[in-house]
């Protein structure tokens, strides 16, 4: 793996190497290549070492070597002279982002709203790349009935196995999701995964006709999630919206007469507001 192709391959906004909107001369590539060792860093590989970075963040042995010498000494990193972790440091940018950005502030209230009515857990999640991202996330306090492994904000979840990833999948233009597919593996997660792309095609298609995704323990056994597309009065996508429930609730009877009209009912609301 090329620095290049590590750095597009963690911005899919870049196109030849060079991000959209800012000219090759402008881009400072050693902080995008920091940027990439940063983010080599994720829940199947908590500690590196120099070579595990190198291969993960597409650089020579050297040059990870110095970047990871550098993000611990600035504090991003810890270290035990041998591999290296992610400090407490880092929660700093999620923090700034949930205490400033629009979007959580926004829907944070509905969520607490929805989550005291039904006792259930609800989330809101956008698209970076091959993941969704939770932005906001209620969890109702005394009655929760289910909770999945690993839903909190921050947290970054596969988009091909999940309610909320789906759906906004399916809200991409036609031909950037033929791109998105194209020469893609989907990693099976459960016994219940669907890797196959001709079907993981179809299944998009049904979201985008039926304009909604239910996902059935394809992420994690156990975990059913319902999740609608959230968005703005010009009609483009901007999140989406899900409910983590038990199976029973979410059988076909028992989806259209409680939990799918609560959901639809809060993307109205919020249409205005996005």
């Amino acid at each position: 793996m090329t620095a290049q192709y590590a750095i597009c391959r963690h911005n899919p906004a870049m196109n030849n190497g060079t991000p959209a909107g800012i000219a090759k001369a402008d881009l400072i590539e050693g902080m995008a290549k920091g940027m990439a060792v940063l983010e080599s860093f994720d829940t199947e590989r908590q500690r590196l070492n120099a070579t595990q970075a190198a291969e993960r963040a597409g650089l020579t042995r050297a040059a990870a070597r110095r970047h990871l010498l550098t993000l611990a000494y600035l504090g991003y990193l810890e270290t035990d002279g041998s591999h290296y972790w992610l400090s407490p440091k880092v929660l700093r940018f999620s923090g700034s982002y949930l205490a400033s950005a629009r979007l959580p502030r926004l829907l944070q209230p509905t969520l607490n709203r929805l989550a005291a009515l039904t006792r259930e857990s609800f989330s809101a999640a956008v698209l970076d790349g091959d993941e969704v991202v939770i932005v906001a996330r209620s969890v109702s306090i005394g009655g929760q009935r289910l909770m999945a492994y690993g839903l909190h904000l921050g947290a970054r979840l596969p988009a091909h196995a999940t309610s909320t990833g789906r759906v906004l999948l399916a809200a991409m233009p036609r031909s950037a999701f033929s791109a998105w597919l194209k020469g893609r593996e989907l990693p099976r997660l459960t016994p219940r995964t669907t890797v196959d792309l001709k079907s993981f095609k179809a299944i998009i298609a049904r979201v985008r006709e039926d304009d909604l995704s239910i996902a059935q323990e394809e992420h994690e056994l156990g975990v059913h999630a319902l999740a609608v597309p959230l968005r703005n009065m010009q009609g483009r996508t901007v999140a989406a919206l899900n409910v983590v429930a038990s199976p029973e609730r979410l059988e076909t009877t028992r989806l259209h007469q409680d939990l799918l009209p609560l959901l639809l009912d809060a993307a109205r609301e919020l249409r205005p507001l996005l």
